[in-house]
């Protein structure tokens, strides 16, 4: 088991260039570092752009939303050990992805966090400068790469 799950990410940007982040739902409600951008698996012959569009769909019930730019590299995070048994049946040490800044071109109420899977119980839109206090720290390292890289480039274009 040292293999890393293919997965996508999407950093969702309003027209204010804040930044979507949602509540795990299966995290402690009183939990502050339980946010994250919507992501997720991707499935096999799927190209990564197809997998975010469509996990952006599942997860906040729309993908109305244009590419603005994708990260270059694949990004890689280790889940704790805790974690790591439970989740794929114990077969990945972490997520290896693949980052797409979008730009969202509806309105806050074509969210829809209550999709047929939910995995978010609450969402709300953030300034960049905030991410880092609000993310699961075993992301840290990588959202930190996303707001200095990704970030930063989507907001120019």
């Amino acid at each position: 088991m040292n293999s890393y799950r293919p997965c996508v990410g999407i950093m969702l940007l309003n027209s204010e260039n804040l930044i979507l982040v949602g509540k795990r739902l299966k995290s402690n409600e009183d939990t502050k570092t339980a946010w994250q951008m919507p992501q997720g698996g991707i499935d096999k012959l799927e190209k990564p752009i197809d997998a975010a569009l469509r996990e952006l769909k599942e997860e906040i019930g729309t993908n109305n939303a244009n590419i603005i730019c994708e990260h270059k590299e694949w990004l890689r995070y280790d889940l704790p050990e805790e974690l790591r048994k439970n989740l794929w049946e114990g077969k990945y040490k972490g997520q290896e992805q693949k980052w797409f800044a979008m730009r969202f071109l509806g309105k806050d109420s074509d969210i829809d966090i209550n999709t047929s899977e939910p995995e978010f119980r609450d969402w709300k839109w953030i300034k960049a400068d905030e991410l880092l206090s609000v993310v699961v720290p075993f992301k840290y390292d990588i959202y930190q790469t996303l707001i200095k890289k990704l970030y930063s480039n989507a907001v120019r274009n």
